[in-house]
């Protein structure tokens, strides 16, 4: 027994999913992790988790971008983290293929896999899209958006020429959904406060648009929220392009199919999710979605050592038949709970329980001290329903650190203005030294 190889799981993916199940195996699985028969490696590009609900209140200034992230290694000190990706996975041989930043690529053999990727963002064949266009699913597309908008005020501010100015002030968000009424929201609550400190802005200068396909907003918390929400953006002179589409932007030119036609240095894409790529280049069966094909007790369907949840995963909702859960924190934050413990019992030889959870509700921040709200049929707007925004996300961020963190964050903001300063040579750190190097070899 003292020579019987240790049990390998393999984790695809530091998000939700994969940082709240392997915080859970450590938990569950802690006699074989220290006795060696059990070991858990996890993959991912980033050596860090990103907690997404807080990215708008990241990108307005609220939260420090260092605070909405959970790094890896320190959370969890039992299982090994690989920086790289995965570009293979042959569940039928039980290896898959690691790419590391620099060096080659290996295999790496497993016993069970745990498929938690997550999503990218779902993108359109648009004119000018991928040059035009940022997306909001990460910390670095968060502050990138926000040391852009600031940096386009600076523009305006020290601009004569109209077009120049009213193209660094027109600001589109594509998407009607959470990420980008929480982004629009908050960017522009943001700016409201940033244009103070211009005195050749007006907030009438400000042109905020959102174009959204459907005829709703923020489907998650209702028709009557949605409505009232829009009423709202409406209201802060926030223009809301319903059923229509965006048909090209190519150079910042935004075309609408509503005939609309005008020019913006900011895009922001918003327009929903699909599974992330590596679902392609496994041997795992998919729905028809393009989704890990998954059971209700978060096993790959039809084959064994193989568990899937969060976005990446067709999760079948047992409190809603015929239905998927859908894809957000709220279930993949309590479907690692119920996998970790999934696998702890199928290495055990004991019985796997069903995922269930009926879905509670949804609540959204739309700025300081505003927010909507449907929990439990319970609908909140305005302060108490940004009051429960807070609560909530503030509760499943992990760690008592990263707790304490935001909490300070926003304490200080009761009592400080927040920072209106645009840092985007961050993003170019090395222009500064060329320019300087280039100078030098001219004389």
């Amino acid at each position: 027994m003292a020579d019987r190889k240790p049990q390998h799981i393999v984790i695809v993916g530091g998000g939700y999913v994969g940082l709240y199940s392997a915080l859970r195996l450590q938990r569950t699985l802690r006699r074989e992790l220290r006795d060696g028969s059990v070991r858990i490696t996890l993959i991912d590009p980033q050596s860090y988790m990103t907690y997404q609900p807080f990215l708008p209140e990241a990108a307005a200034g609220n939260i420090s971008p260092r605070h909405v992230v959970a790094p890896l290694r320190r959370v969890l000190p039992k299982v090994r983290i690989l920086n790289g990706r995965v570009s293979k996975v042959h569940h039928e041989a039980r290896t898959v293929t690691f790419e590391p930043p620099a060096g080659q690529s290996r295999e790496i053999e497993y016993d069970v896999i745990v498929m938690a990727a997550g999503s990218i963002s779902r993108t359109l064949p648009i004119p000018g899209l991928e040059d035009a266009a940022i997306g909001f699913k990460s910390v670095g597309e968060a502050i990138a958006l926000r040391n852009r908008v600031l940096a386009l005020l600076d523009r305006a501010e020290s601009a004569e020429d109209e077009d120049v100015r009213r193209r660094a002030l027109t600001f589109v968000v594509v998407g009607g959904g959470f990420a980008g009424i929480e982004a629009l929201a908050e960017l522009e609550d943001m700016t409201e406060d940033a244009i103070k400190y211009y005195p050749g802005i007006d907030k009438k200068d400000l042109r905020w648009v959102l174009i959204e396909a459907s005829n709703r907003i923020l489907p998650e918390v209702g028709p009557e929220m949605g409505e009232w929400t829009a009423e709202q953006l409406r209201e802060r002179g926030i223009e809301l392009k319903m059923e229509t589409f965006l048909q090209s932007c190519e150079g910042g030119l935004v075309k609408t199919s509503d005939g609309d036609e005008f020019e913006s240095a900011t895009i922001v894409w918003t327009a929903g999710v699909k599974p992330s790529p590596i679902v392609n280049s496994t041997d795992l069966p998919l729905d028809e979605r393009g989704r890990i094909k998954t059971t209700t007790r978060l096993t790959v369907a039809g084959v064994k050592g193989a568990f899937a949840a969060g976005d990446i995963a067709g999760v079948p909702d047992v409190t809603n038949p015929g239905q998927f859960c859908a894809p957000n924190a709220q279930h993949a934050v309590r479907q690692a709970r119920v996998l970790g413990d999934n696998i702890t019992a199928y290495l055990r030889g004991e019985e796997l329980k069903d995922y269930r959870h009926k879905y509670v509700g949804s609540v959204a921040g739309l700025g300081l001290h505003r927010g909507v709200a449907n929990v439990y049929g319970i609908k909140l707007r305005g302060l108490p329903a940004w009051f429960m925004h807070r609560t909530y996300h503030l509760s499943r961020v992990p760690t008592v650190n990263r707790k304490v963190r935001v909490v300070m964050d926003w304490t200080l903001s009761l009592f400080f203005k927040r920072e209106t300063i645009s840092l985007g040579e961050i993003e170019h750190p090395r222009d500064e030294f060329r320019a300087a190097a280039k100078s030098g070899l001219k004389r």
